[in-house]
């Protein structure tokens, strides 16, 4: 069963995620929070496997409460779930951590579905918000110094198998979807992906899909 907490200032919200959550026997909500203030607090005596987070609350808003959580319940996912779309947010949001982000006039079933694919250690992002962080990554990187170089010297490390899986976790793929197109093993997609955030000293798949997407290869 994969534990949810939902975090939104509006209650039709909460209730209208709720009632979809309902309709997985899988998955069973069991907190709500306000505002990331919250959220936070009411982290000190449960643990969700999943947190969807919106984005703008008073007090507290998603991207802040987003950075706490993952300082301190690293093993805790958060989905930024919003209406919102500007770039600022989708960068500070999965900068500070989330696994994934989708906007709220998503369907019932690619809701399910994506809570079940960050359960299973995906990064999740939508088409457009894929794209949207790939132009705030190519505006950033104008003007390249030798500090980017470094980084491009970095990534030299990696093998040329260890670079194509990163490309595809980029991407979005899943574990399972990779070793489909590979044609290897899921166990050995996981081995090489430790290896590479060991050697890029990331944290988790997020930052690894962030990272390529810089443009940094």
């Amino acid at each position: 069963m994969i534990k949810v907490m939902i975090v939104d200032d509006q209650g039709l919200i909460r209730d209208g995620l709720k009632m979809i959550l309902s309709l997985s026997e899988d998955i069973e909500v069991i907190e709500e929070a306000i505002n990331g203030k919250n959220a936070v607090e009411k982290l000190d005596r449960i643990e969700p496997d999943i947190i969807l987070m919106d984005i703008r609350m008073p007090e507290m808003d998603g991207v802040e409460a987003t950075k706490i959580i993952k300082e301190r319940y690293p093993r805790t996912k958060i989905i930024i779930l919003t209406t919102f779309n500007e770039d600022e947010y989708i960068f500070e949001g999965l900068k500070n951590g989330a696994d994934g982000y989708i906007l709220k006039d998503v369907r019932s079933n690619e809701l399910i579905r994506a809570i079940k694919e960050v359960y299973k250690g995906n990064v999740l992002l939508q088409p457009e918000i894929a794209s949207k962080v790939v132009k705030a990554f190519n505006s950033m990187n104008k003007g390249i110094g030798e500090s980017d170089n470094e980084e491009l010297e970095y990534l030299k490390g990696l093998t040329k198998r260890e670079i194509e899986i990163s490309e595809l976790v980029a991407e979005g793929k899943s574990n399972k979807e990779i070793s489909k197109g590979l044609f290897i093993t899921e166990g050995t997609v996981k081995n090489h992906l430790t290896r590479i955030l060991s050697k890029l000293e990331l944290r988790d798949r997020t930052q690894l899909a962030l990272y390529i997407n810089r443009g940094i290869k």
